[in-house]
C-alpha cells in the first residue's frame, strides 16, 4: 500500500465520520445506509436492504470466483450518543487530526497528511474507533485491490448493522429469515479494540450482556430532612446495603450460583498466560492500587461473568442539592455473560437475591396498601442483550487468520480467548453454524463510547494491511 493510497483512505474515513450515526434516529440510519450502499456499489458489489421490524440492515455481496467459498464480514456502522460539551473540539462529527505535544493533544491541519504521515497522529471523532474506522479498513483494502485489478481469494459477503450500540434488537430474526443469503464459511468481525500491547489482535469470543433496573422506594414524596430525619427511613441507605450485599470486599460477586459452570483448564490458563501483559503496568494505567480478586490476572478475569453498577440516581447533588429524604433510588446494573452463564439464569439469580434480602417486588409504583404492609419495596426490570460466544482458538478460522497476519506482522500477534465487551454475533454462529473471530484494529487508549474518541493513524494503516493480507490469503 502506497502513502498516496493510505492518505486517500484517511480522507475517505474523515468524510464517513461526518455522518451522525446514533441508531436511535431513523434519519441518521438512512443517511449512513445510503453512504455504505454507494461505496459498495462502486466496488461492484450487489447490495440489498434487509428490512426488519425496526432498523434495516444492509447486505452486500460479490462473487469473485464461481466455485469458491464465501466469507461473511460484519461491520458496525452506528455509534454511541454524544455529549458535545465534553469534547475538546467544536463537533464530534467534524473529525480533526491531532498530534500530542507534552500531555496535550493539539489540532493540526488534516492536509498535512499530503506532506507527511506520522503514525502517532490521531483522528478524533465519534465512531473513529467504534467502529467506522475498522469498517473503512476493509473498504479501503477492497478499493486498493480493485485499483490493482487483484481479486480476493474467496467470495465476499458483508452485513452492516446500524443499531449495534442498542443491542441489535432485530438482528436475530433477520439472520434467521435470511439464512441462505448470509450463508458463509466463516464470519470476520470488524469491531473491537486491540490488546493493551497494541499488537495486532484476534479475539475468539465476546461476553454477552444483561441489564437490570432496580428502584428502591422510600416515602411517597421527598421529605424535609429536618422535619422527618430520624423518623422516615432514607432509601439511599437501604439501597447501599443491598448494593454492598452483591459483592464482597475483594470484588467477588456473592450472589449464590453466580459463577457456577465456569471452569478453566490448565490448557486455557496457559493460553491466557501467553498474552503479553504486566499487572503492575495495567494497574498504573488504570489508576488503581489493587484489582478485584475474581481471578489472578486480567485475562482470566474476562473468562468469568461480571456484575457492575453502571449508574445510581437519587435526589439532587452539587448546585441543586436539597435537604430532603428522597422518595426513591434508581440502581442500573449490567452483567457481562460467558457461555457457561446464560442471561436468563443470571437475571433470575439477581432477582432472587433481592427478594432474599427482604424486598417485596412490585410491578411499577407501589400501592398505598403495599406501602403500609412492606418495609422494603422495590421494582425490578431487566433486558437480555447480546449472547456470549466463543470460538476454538486452534480451529480452521484461527489458523487461517494467523497465517494471513503472520505474513505482515510475523509472530507479533495476540490471540485472545475472549473480550470483556459484548457483540451481537450469537445469531450468526447459532443460525449459520459458522465460527467467528474479531479482527481488532483500534488502539487500546481510544476512549470509545466517551468524549474524544480517537483512532491512531498507525493502527488504521495496519488495519488496512491486515485486511489486504486476509483478503489475499487462500481459503482451503
Amino acid at each position: 500500500m502506497t502513502d498516496e493510497k493510505f492518505v486517500e483512505s484517511a480522507f475517505n474515513l474523515r468524510q464517513f465520520l461526518t455522518l451522525p450515526n446514533d441508531g436511535n434516529y431513523p434519519e441518521q440510519i438512512a443517511t449512513n445506509l445510503a453512504w455504505c450502499d454507494s461505496v459498495f456499489s462502486s466496488l461492484k458489489f450487489k447490495t440489498q436492504t434487509i428490512k426488519t421490524d425496526g432498523a434495516p440492515l444492509l447486505f452486500a455481496e460479490k462473487v469473485y470466483h464461481k466455485n469458491r467459498k464465501s466469507v461473511l464480514f460484519y461491520l458496525q456502522i452506528d455509534g454511541q450518543p454524544v455529549d458535545t460539551t465534553k469534547w475538546f473540539q467544536p463537533n464530534p462529527f467534524i473529525p480533526v487530526l491531532k498530534e500530542k505535544k507534552g500531555s496535550n493533544w493539539e489540532v493540526i491541519d488534516f492536509n498535512k497528511l499530503n506532506v507527511t504521515i506520522d503514525p502517532d497522529w490521531r483522528i478524533f471523532a465519534r465512531s473513529s474507533s467504534d467502529s467506522k474506522g475498522p469498517a473503512m479498513t476493509l473498504i479501503s483494502a477492497l478499493q486498493i485491490l480493485q485499483s490493482k485489478k487483484i481479486k480476493p481469494e474467496y467470495n465476499i459477503k458483508v452485513i452492516m448493522d446500524f443499531q449495534e450500540e442498542l443491542g441489535s434488537p432485530d438482528l436475530p430474526k433477520a439472520v434467521t429469515k435470511n439464512r441462505e443469503l448470509l450463508d458463509a464459511e466463516m464470519l470476520f468481525i470488524m469491531d473491537g479494540t486491540r490488546h493493551l500491547s497494541n499488537l495486532p489482535t484476534l479475539t475468539y469470543g465476546a461476553r454477552g450482556i444483561a441489564t437490570a433496573t432496580i428502584k428502591i422506594f422510600g416515602p411517597k414524596y421527598g421529605l424535609h430532612s429536618g422535619q422527618y430525619g430520624n423518623f422516615a427511613p432514607n432509601p439511599v441507605f437501604e439501597a447501599s446495603r443491598l448494593i454492598a450485599s452483591m459483592k464482597d470486599e475483594h470484588g467477588k460477586v456473592t450472589i449464590p450460583g453466580f459463577y457456577n459452570g465456569v471452569q478453566l483448564t490448565e490448557s486455557d490458563k496457559r493460553s491466557l498466560a501467553a498474552i503479553p501483559e504486566n499487572l503492575d503496568s495495567t494497574l498504573v494505567n488504570l489508576g488503581i492500587a489493587v484489582q478485584d480478586e475474581v481471578a489472578p490476572t486480567y485475562q482470566e478475569a474476562l473468562q468469568y461473568p461480571s456484575l457492575n453498577i453502571r449508574g445510581i440516581k437519587s435526589a439532587w447533588v452539587e448546585k441543586e442539592v436539597r435537604t430532603i429524604i428522597p422518595s426513591e433510588v434508581i440502581i442500573e446494573i449490567d452483567m457481562r455473560l460467558v457461555p457457561e452463564t446464560p442471561g436468563e439464569r443470571q437475571v433470575e439469580l439477581l432477582k432472587k437475591h433481592i427478594e432474599n434480602f427482604g424486598y417485596h417486588l412490585v410491578g411499577s409504583v407501589p400501592s398505598n396498601e403495599e406501602r403500609a404492609t412492606y418495609s422494603k419495596l422495590a421494582s425490578f426490570n431487566y433486558r437480555l442483550g447480546s449472547q456470549p460466544f466463543r470460538t476454538d482458538m486452534d480451529s480452521a478460522i484461527g489458523l487461517f487468520l494467523n497465517s494471513a497476519l503472520n505474513k505482515v506482522f510475523g509472530n507479533n500477534i495476540v490471540n485472545m480467548r475472549t473480550t470483556g465487551g459484548s457483540q451481537p454475533m450469537a445469531p450468526f454462529i447459532k443460525t449459520l453454524e459458522i465460527p467467528a473471530v474479531s479482527i481488532r484494529i483500534p488502539n487500546p487508549d481510544n476512549a470509545i463510547h466517551g468524549p474524544n474518541e480517537n483512532l491512531r493513524l498507525g493502527n488504521f494503516k495496519e488495519g488496512i494491511m491486515s485486511c489486504l493480507a486476509i483478503l489475499t490469503e487462500k481459503l482451503k
